[in-house]
């Protein structure tokens, strides 16, 4: 058999036909190495089949079993799908062991399976009206094979599908390639594991005897690109302490004369955090630090601390918040607690423009604003430091350019989403990270409970009891409108049956598509106490400190993920009154009674973290395209703890070793552009 290069174009192999080629190259393989590094996205073990399951499970099956009859039916006036009927392989017509098959509004697929094919299929069975069916299923067609078959009797690979390539012949077109390649055209740019050739790793992620193969197999390549990912990190990381900043925080009396007028000491946490960020600032090179604390762990004091030293060493300091209110609730703050110390604080927003102080006394030494904080109209004074809250609803282009104001001003940036330590050191890898893990004093108890189908008389009461006691409710709707496509409730609607229920209070409505203005006056409202009740959507989860609303019902739980849930939460027990969340949901779920259960049992936002990222998987937590990761082939693997760190080792030793990759210009180019050439 002819040899080739993995650098080889795939078009220069006569194994794939030219239509196939034109499909390849329509989703991004050119090269062999494209085409085996494409990794199978699952394997099937065809040595062994599933039994046709008699009731829905919890998981996916992967069956064999012949098509004896199909029909398109109609739903919904104009909508149509195709059903097939499947009996299990072997048996005979009059078979029980049977299973329906449905696509929807994909007319094209009765001309692709009909009666008489022998299948495999793939999906997860549910039951609907008395049978069981799966809907949109993995499917091949099973044809006569030679005995050396590589579709059957083995664990087999199953692609990410190409649009004119079946799984068979991408199956076949992986096998001969990976028979054909030289060995020696794949080796890695930096090889993760010697004690593992990079071609059996290969040959072993796409066709294993085992899944215990497929999986270190399919480990190596997690760490291939780890590696990459950390490199890059621990390259930036000491690029930023190569960079000559300026020494600030010598002076502390701000800050000792703020330290006296507080009323309750700061948390251990706090205090640690306030020495971990003093000594970024006294250090010569620019401060790159993370804050994260849960929602109330008190990151604001911290801020305010920092932002003393930066004011004592004769600098200016920015804070910028992701809303309009969240802004001019810093605002408030700071002036509340700085004000009596002498220094200058100012608003600026896109539609307010506040100061603390008169003209004639100075310039602002402490601004805090929205996204306008990145324009032109702001005018700064040596701005030394640099604060980002709730820095995830920020782009990276708009961090830089903030930054970018100042002469390599020092940063801070402050998160209350709770980040699990895989993800802290992916992420956020180039940062030094403090963490606020204690609440401060005052704060009451949060009970949380969990209830299936609950009474609506049962929770009006309950939220009139609290309400006579002079108390506040938030009432959180997973949608804003009904929908026929989503069976949950719908803020807008119930906000009509709440004012209802509860004439004699005063009931407000906020969500997402309410003009800017709107909002910012109903949260007003909320906040300052002329409104009893929020009927609202996730558009108060970053929202303001309201310590008299003490409790929080939200409707549909089971549609949230558990982060978020945490973070509505936290908008309840910021006072000092006992506070109540009520989830709320239908219980046909295990998985999400299993998830809600969690935050029931805890309110460790670091633990339900770790959850989340346990049942959702790292995409769903994160977002893939916020978090920076959406090119990440083995996200899955941002939950295993080991391999980041492994990934992180490999790195940092790399650049021991060649602090400037000199002797690796291939690395270098990875840093820089992603694009190696194999």
């Amino acid at each position: 058999m002819r040899t080739c290069s993995a650098s080889a174009a795939l078009s220069d192999w006569d194994g794939i036909p030219a239509k196939d080629i034109l499909a390849y190259q329509s989703a991004g393989v050119e090269t062999v190495a494209d085409l085996l590094e494409r990794l199978p996205k699952r394997h099937e073990d065809r040595r062994r089949f599933d039994s046709f399951p008699a009731q829905a499970g919890a998981g996916a099956v992967c069956l064999r079993g012949t098509v004896i009859d199909s029909r398109v039916r109609r739903f919904g006036g104009r909508k149509q799908y195709y059903e097939v009927i499947i009996v299990e392989a072997g048996d005979g017509i009059l078979t029980t062991s049977k299973i329906t098959c449905r696509w929807f509004n994909m007319p094209w697929m009765k001309n692709t399976l009909a009666a008489g094919h022998e299948v495999v299929l793939y999906g997860k069975p549910k039951e609907y009206q008395g049978g069981i069916f799966i809907d949109h299923p993995d499917f091949e067609i099973v044809e006569d094979d030679s005995d050396e078959s590589i579709h059957l009797e083995r664990i087999v690979p199953i692609y990410k599908g190409i649009s004119g390539i079946p799984q068979r012949r991408q199956r076949i077109h992986a096998y001969e390639l990976l028979r054909a390649v030289d060995p020696e055209s794949l080796a890695p740019v930096y090889d993760v594991d010697p004690s593992y050739p990079r071609h059996e790793a290969l040959l072993e992620a796409h066709f294993p005897e085992s899944q215990q193969q497929a999986d270190a197999a399919r480990r190596y390549f997690a760490l291939e690109e780890f590696f990459a990912l950390q490199l890059s990190v621990v390259w930036k990381r000491a690029q930023v302490r190569a960079h000559q900043g300026r020494v600030l925080g010598k002076k502390t009396e701000l800050l000792t004369r703020f330290y006296k007028s507080l009323p309750f000491d700061l948390t251990d946490a706090q205090k640690r955090s306030v020495k971990e960020v003093i000594a970024d600032m006294r250090s010569p090179h620019p401060m790159s630090r993370l804050l994260q604390g849960d929602v109330g762990s008190g990151k604001t004091f911290v801020a305010m601390c920092s932002m003393l030293m930066a004011v004592d060493s004769g600098v200016q300091a920015a804070l910028m918040a992701p809303t309009q209110i969240l802004a001019e609730q810093h605002y408030l703050t700071f002036q509340q607690w700085l004000q009596p110390l002498g220094v200058r604080v100012a608003l600026r927003t896109g539609s307010r423009k506040e100061d603390s102080h008169m003209e004639l006394d100075g310039d602002p030494q402490i601004i805090i604003g929205t996204h306008a904080l990145l324009y032109n109209s702001i005018e700064y004074n040596d701005l030394g430091l640099v604060i980002i809250d709730e820095q995830h609803k920020f782009g990276v282009s708009q961090r830089s350019r903030l930054i970018q104001q100042g002469m390599m001003p020092d940063v801070l940036v402050m998160t209350a989403t709770p980040i699990p330590r895989t993800l802290t050191l992916t992420i956020y890898g180039d940062l030094d990270v403090s963490v606020l893990d204690e609440r401060p004093a005052g704060r009451g108890e949060v009970v949380t409970a969990v209830r299936k189908k609950p009474k609506v008389t049962d929770i009006t009461k309950f939220i009139k009891d609290h309400l006579s006691e002079g108390r506040q409710v938030y009432l959180v709707y997973p949608l804003v409108e009904e929908s026929d496509a989503l069976d949950a409730a719908a803020a807008t609607v119930e906000y009509e049956k709440w004012k209802k229920r509860l004439s004699k209070h005063e009931v407000k409505l906020l969500h997402g598509k309410m003009p800017p203005e709107d909002k910012d006056a109903v949260m007003t409202s909320f906040r300052d106490g002329d409104t009893d009740v929020l009927v609202a959507t996730t558009v108060v989860e970053v929202g303001v400190d309201v310590p008299n609303a003490n409790t929080m019902v939200i409707q549909n739980a089971e549609r949230f993920g558990l982060a978020q849930l945490h973070q509505l939460r936290g908008r309840i027990g910021r006072g000092e009154h006992k506070s109540y969340c009520i989830l709320c949901t239908d219980g046909k779920s295990p998985e999400a009674m299993e998830k809600l259960q969690v935050l029931a049992e805890t309110s460790d936002g670091f633990k339900i973290a770790e959850a989340d990222l346990r049942l959702r998987g790292p995409g769903d937590v994160l977002g893939t395209a916020q978090s920076g990761l959406a090119d990440l082939k083995f996200v899955d693997y941002l939950a295993d703890v080991e391999l980041i760190r492994e990934a992180r080792a490999l790195a940092e030793e790399v650049l021991k070793q060649d602090p400037e990759l000199e002797k690796n210009p291939r690395l270098l180019k990875l840093i820089h552009d992603g694009d190696v050439e194999v």
